[in-house]
């Protein structure tokens, strides 16, 4: 796949709740030439998710043969559960042209910042407030109330890194936080395809 930009990863981060995950689903009906980096999990699928598809889903022996053998750019424990980012993954996807896309936590993107020379572009969604997110939490019908408590207590936590971030998008309004988002990649591909323009016109 040829592209007329540089392909860049791009974070996603967000507190539990944020509506991260539908954003994301509906980016990539919107906005083409994006990959998504597929993580590796030791927690069990929920619902209908499909190994392979949503996760890789591995038991813990698996994902420490594979912190051990150097596969993750990034791993994280969160809620208790291991969750990792292949080198792999990535790098396939970056070289077929796509702008890839990643779905992980605060820990997971100073890791990939930190451990790679990927060209990386990091946005963290915000709710409108707390309130509004334990709302959404308690909606969702799929925690329990220590669960709850301690994905309140986590985004209070992350919250407080967002400014390592390079964008931050409050979700108060979806289709508002959608728009700003495919135009956040629209403007990074102008950026990443200078170089290409150069090299083309000027040298």
């Amino acid at each position: 796949m040829s592209s007329e930009h540089s392909p860049f990863l791009l974070i996603v981060s967000a507190p539990s709740g944020c509506g991260k995950t539908t954003l994301l689903k509906e980016l990539f009906s919107r906005v083409d030439g994006l990959g998504m980096s597929i993580s590796h999990t030791t927690r069990k699928p929920r619902g209908d998710e499909i190994c392979g598809v949503d996760y890789h889903f591995i038991d813990h022996a698996d994902f420490n043969d594979n912190i051990s053998q150097g596969f993750f750019v990034e791993h994280a424990t969160v809620h208790g559960n291991f969750y990792g980012t292949s080198f792999d993954s990535i790098r396939t996807q970056l070289e077929s042209g796509l702008d890839v896309v990643l779905d992980i936590d605060v820990q997971g993107m100073a890791k990939v910042i930190s451990a790679s020379t990927f060209d990386v572009v990091s946005v963290f969604i915000l709710p409108p407030d707390l309130c509004v997110l334990e709302g959404r939490l308690r909606n969702r019908k799929t925690d329990s109330e220590i669960e709850i408590q301690q994905r309140l207590a986590n985004a209070v936590s992350e919250m407080g890194q967002a400014y390592r971030y390079d964008y931050l998008l409050e979700n108060n309004n979806f289709d508002v936080t959608l728009d700003k988002l495919a135009g956040l990649v629209s403007s990074e591909r102008l950026r990443t395809a200078r170089s290409k323009l150069l090299t083309r016109f000027l040298l």
